[in-house]
């Protein structure tokens, strides 16, 4: 409750409730530092939901959605299992979310498993995503001989570039053809160089190992996949539906990649 965590501190900025008073000082520091910072967790949560739709909308029934995939700051019915049965049009996808912080996760289970049988919230952390893999929920509940998308919203934990490497083939090898994968990852690729030092410094005080990377480290996570149009791009760049006016005048300064890639 003391020490800000990721998956908290984009809850508090895209204006959720499911943080403590030490994720919102960490809004805080960082809207000090850069504005920007509260547009900037809206146009992720606004990308995860674009990919779901989009996924869901070309046939996809089965999501696997490893961190931050249940922030209060959506609206009530339109997470992501909800956005998921939109698209899919009078369809029934399955979602599992898997979480490791216990304030989502007891969240979570309360609110979402309990009205629904076609979600599942587990305990599971990408840093163990052979565990992920191996859950027995995650093995029943959806089918791995049809396709699954799996999105990774929780990269900026994975500040192991060899490790990463290893997650992406373990999924590459564990879901059937035609599955996808998403991902996003923080960068300082567009930052104003002179504010790098002063958001480098905050980062390792609030959230001490939260990875970095440039743009041709994450396409070299993504070697081998078929990326879907328009590729590895700043979150709002990627399939806009008319919500990121003001996230596209400045896309750069949002500082997060995000793509989705077919699985051959």
């Amino acid at each position: 409750m003391t020490r800000a965590s990721a998956t908290r501190v984009l809850d508090a900025a895209a204006g959720g409730k499911n943080h403590f008073v030490a994720d919102r000082d960490a809004v805080r520091r960082y809207d000090l530092a850069a504005p920007i910072t509260t547009t900037a967790a809206r146009a992720v949560l606004q990308y995860v939901c674009r990919v779901v739709r989009h996924l869901a909308g070309a046939g996809v029934e089965q999501f696997l959605i490893v961190g931050s995939g249940v922030p209060s700051g959506l609206p009530a019915g339109r997470q992501l299992h909800d956005v998921a049965r939109d698209a899919l049009a009078g369809g029934r996808p399955r979602v599992v979310y898997v979480e490791h912080d216990p304030m989502v996760l007891a969240g979570a289970r309360a609110t979402i498993e309990p009205v629904t049988d076609l979600v599942r919230v587990v305990e599971g952390d990408v840093r163990e995503i052979d565990d992920v893999l191996d859950d027995r929920v995650v093995r029943t509940f959806l089918d791995w001989d049809r396709p699954v998308a799996v999105l990774l919203v929780s990269t900026h934990s994975l500040n192991d570039d060899e490790y990463f490497h290893y997650v992406v083939k373990r999924l590459r090898q564990a879901v059937p053809e035609g599955s996808y994968l998403s991902l996003l990852q923080t960068t300082f690729d567009g930052v104003p160089p002179e504010l790098v030092p002063a958001i480098h410094d905050l980062l390792a005080m609030t959230l001490p190992g939260h990875a970095i990377r440039a743009r041709e480290e994450v396409a070299a996570l993504l070697d081998g996949l078929e990326l879907v149009d328009p590729g590895l791009v700043w979150v709002p760049e990627w399939r806009p539906d008319g919500r990121e006016a003001a996230c596209l005048e400045e896309p750069r300064a949002l500082g997060t990649y995000g793509a989705v890639a077919r699985v051959p």
